[in-house]
């Protein structure tokens, strides 16, 4: 008889600060008994550099605020059968979409020249092309799961992400809260 293959797992962030990712680290001894149920294969925390041909849960933190934020975010739709918006920038666009009242030209002009000291001018090369708008993940894709907070507590992550491994749909109505 066949063993069982384990679900796998995996994180992404977008425009986010990382504290979902700080949040699911916090899961501590947790992350043992996880690791027994599910395989971790991509994250900002492992090596891996390419996003497997399909996973079975994917976290995303963040915002969408650029066209690499785009691409990446419908490419691991495309290979994802859950998908779940891991914080209030991924579930509302949150603190990063406070740029968006503000032009591109005046969100630059004030980090790369106003406040520069040294170097005054824009990283051309270097930096993905910025949105007019910061948007949720679900205005650019369908999302299964939302769990909110800003970060949503290690013992929410641990509770949606258990329930997802064993086939459950999590009901995170009285376990998660915006903020």
């Amino acid at each position: 008889m066949a063993k069982k293959q384990k679900p796998t797992l995996a994180t992404v962030w977008l425009d986010g600060c990382s504290g979902c990712h700080m949040s699911f680290l916090d899961i501590d001894e947790a992350l043992i008994t996880l690791a027994e149920k599910a395989t971790l294969v991509y994250s900002p925390l492992v090596d891996n550099k390419e996003f497997p041909r399909m996973v079975d849960v994917t976290l995303i933190e963040g915002a969408v605020s650029t066209d690499e934020d785009v691409a990446k975010l419908r490419k691991v739709r495309s290979h994802t059968k859950t998908l779940v918006a891991l914080g209030d920038c991924a579930v509302t666009g949150n603190v990063p979409s406070m740029r968006n009242p503000f032009t591109i030209a005046e969100v630059t002009d004030r980090a790369y020249i106003e406040n520069a000291t040294h170097n005054q001018q824009f990283p051309h090369l270097t930096l993905p092309k910025l949105l007019p708008w910061v948007k949720p993940i679900h205005a650019w894709v369908d999302v299964d799961v939302f769990i909110p907070g800003c970060p949503p507590t290690a013992k929410t992550i641990l509770y949606v992400l258990t329930e997802l491994v064993e086939g459950r749909v999590p009901d995170l109505s009285d376990k998660s809260r915006f903020g």
